[in-house]
């Protein structure tokens, strides 16, 4: 199993197209969607995570199918999790819902204790916030604390947001808090494309974007 494992982390590692992996079975296709969506390639992570609508819905958003994956989380609990889908979904549609949403969100995650909600809707708060960085640095504070507090490093996609913060306040912290966001990223990552974005290389920023099949809207609010 591992060696699988290994050879499909290898196999999308390298681009391999879907026609490559053949019929993955039923059983291993939630593992390698996950898989699949943390090496950004989501419209694979799609193909295989029927089963689970969690994964489904973060690949569909990946490829900014905002619409589809709102309605797969329509069937879900309203715990802090599909929440915060729910909330990033609305965000990329530009409803006026999605503020609100938000704030729901991050109050589910901090009920639950669920780590991973509150960095995923902290983080997507600090974008909302970003006209007002000072706001948007309290924001991204939370899920910094939150991680920290866990024993986890620093979230790379919260310190990609951190970065563009800092950056409109000006000074040469945002440029060091990108450096560290990049360096903290994967590959294909929103984290990794708004870190390049703050460091003003906008084509390896285009080209990360579009070898992870991530959406425009991903960046649609860090223009400096």
């Amino acid at each position: 199993m591992a060696d699988a494992q290994d050879e499909l982390r290898t196999a999308l590692e390298r681009g391999e197209p879907a026609s490559f992996f053949g019929a993955v079975p039923l059983h291993e296709q939630p593992e390698a969607a996950r898989l699949a969506l943390r090496l950004g390639r989501p419209r694979l992570a799609a193909l295989w995570a029927q089963a689970d609508p969690l994964t489904h819905a973060a690949a569909l958003l990946r490829v900014g199918e905002s619409g589809s994956a709102l309605h797969l989380l329509e069937a879900l609990p309203g715990t802090a999790r599909p929440a915060a889908l729910r909330a990033r979904a609305l965000w990329q549609l530009a409803d006026a819902q999605a503020e609100a949403v938000t704030h729901s969100a991050l109050a589910l995650a901090r009920q639950e204790g669920d780590v991973g909600a509150v960095i995923a809707a902290a983080g997507l708060r600090g974008e909302q916030l970003l006209p007002q960085p000072y706001a948007a640095l309290h924001a991204l504070a939370e899920g910094l604390k939150v991680a920290e507090g866990s024993g986890q490093p620093s979230d790379a996609h919260l310190l990609a947001v951190l970065a563009h913060a800092q950056l409109r306040l000006g000074g040469p912290k945002g440029t060091r808090t990108a450096q560290k966001a990049l360096d903290r990223s994967l590959p294909r990552s929103p984290a990794r494309v708004l870190a390049l974005f703050a460091l003003e290389q906008g084509a390896k920023a285009q080209a990360e974007a579009a070898d992870g099949e991530l959406a425009a809207v991903w960046w649609r609010d860090f223009s400096r």
